[in-house]
């Protein structure tokens, strides 16, 4: 994968975040602890997939601005390392210019 690639699934996995965020910001209070089915946050562009987390299992993701939740077989060695593995879902860390670009675009940060 050349770096403009790396560069274009950093910001695809940022947009893909952003959409959860507002899936997040939907919930109404107090439904903290059920499950919502929130986007993959992978890099591919074609990806339709859900992964479910409860609104505070995917705000432990965010507490980390490099950190983005996918599923399984969705995971990238040349921009990412696997922080966590459940039988649902990937918790990924972006590295290098990947980690750099996500740290940028982090509507939190």
């Amino acid at each position: 994968m050349d770096d403009e690639a790396k560069l274009r699934a950093a910001r695809n996995e940022a947009l893909f975040r952003k959409v959860n965020e507002a899936i997040e910001r939907g919930v109404w209070p107090g439904e903290q602890d059920q499950p919502v089915r929130f986007r993959c946050e992978c890099a591919r562009v074609d990806c339709n997939e859900a992964v479910e987390l409860t609104p505070r299992e995917y705000e432990r993701v965010r507490q980390h601005p490099r950190w983005f939740v996918a599923v399984p077989g969705h995971f990238q060695p040349e921009i990412e390392r696997i922080v966590e593995r459940t039988a649902s879902h990937i918790l990924v860390e972006k590295i290098e210019e990947s980690g750099a670009v996500a740290s940028a675009l982090d509507p939190r940060s």
